[in-house]
């Protein structure tokens, strides 16, 4: 019998032949750190769009529905400890998934749901709003944990994030216990910052910043913070061990010159990082308000 101590994970995100995003980053990273993996792709591409047009492949409406009601009858859902959604084709994967992290926590009121909403950047929204509103509406009330980057949470909560103070007070409005925000305003000069928040803890993970960024990094990362809270390790460790994962993993493709990450060479990364991640510890929001 395999060992599933390290709790399976169903991850729902996107699927490319070629490269290092989406499902491909995050199955990678939760298998490579012990956790038994169920992957549903919303869409399949041969490659990432940002290295230029190729062709989409989609799934009926009723036939991914159709899939989320297997799981939620499959026989083995006691293996699963968490669910980890990501990129979604459209508004109505978003009510399936919100449909399957309800069912589950039917089963298992303990079920980690962990929400990345990939919907944009600093260019504006990727994804037709319809999915955004999904997203918003739908999923982020069930996560234990989400994760967007700044110019996401600014859409989600509807506010400019000109600041961290200002990130913080939208992170506690939106509402899931655990947040952590990535393109936070750094604090380091020529860095960028992880910020995470919880109800405990204020805390900013900085590295320095790297041009030329393969994609991924956002995907990479929600799968590796994910891992090591499920593990129990103190959120701080955590933060600064996740920042230093992916770190370590862009500069070293970087290096090479590649297009893409390169996880299979940089497995160690994920396991072990040795960069080092300048740690700070922010005034919590509730502090304020006393």
């Amino acid at each position: 019998m395999s060992d599933n101590s390290a709790g399976a994970v169903i991850v729902i995100s996107s699927h490319v032949v070629r490269g290092s995003v989406g499902n491909r980053a995050a199955v990678f990273a939760l298998e490579t750190l012990g956790h038994p993996v169920w992957a549903l792709p919303t869409v399949v591409l041969p490659w990432h769009p940002g290295h230029g047009r190729s062709t989409r492949l989609t799934f009926n409406e009723d036939d991914f529905d159709h899939a989320i009601d297997d799981l939620i009858a499959a026989p083995w859902l006691t293996e699963v400890k968490a669910v980890l959604s990501g990129y979604f084709g459209n508004a109505a994967q978003a009510r399936s998934v919100a449909r399957l992290v309800r069912a589950l926590r039917e089963k298992n009121p303990d079920l980690f749901y962990a929400c990345d909403p990939v919907i944009g950047d600093a260019g504006g929204l990727y994804v037709p709003e319809a999915t955004a509103e999904a997203i918003r509406d739908q999923l982020i009330p069930l996560a234990s944990l989400a994760t967007p980057n700044r110019y996401e949470l600014a859409w989600l909560a509807g506010a400019p994030l000109e600041d961290n103070n200002a990130v913080m007070e939208a992170a506690l409005a939106l509402g899931p216990s655990r947040m952590l925000v990535t393109s936070a305003v750094p604090m380091m000069a020529g860095g960028i910052g992880n910020l995470y928040l919880s109800g405990r803890n204020a805390l900013l993970a900085e590295h320095r910043s790297i041009d030329n960024a393969p994609n991924g990094l956002g995907d990479l990362l929600s799968a590796l913070f994910l891992s090591r809270l499920l593990s129990g390790m103190d959120e701080e460790r955590a933060l600064q061990m996740t920042t230093a994962s992916v770190y370590e993993v862009l500069a070293r493709a970087v290096k090479r010159g590649s297009d893409e990450l390169t996880l299979a060479a940089d497995a160690s990364s994920l396991s072990t990082p040795m960069a080092m991640v300048q740690m700070r510890r922010l005034m919590h929001p509730a502090q304020r308000k006393r």
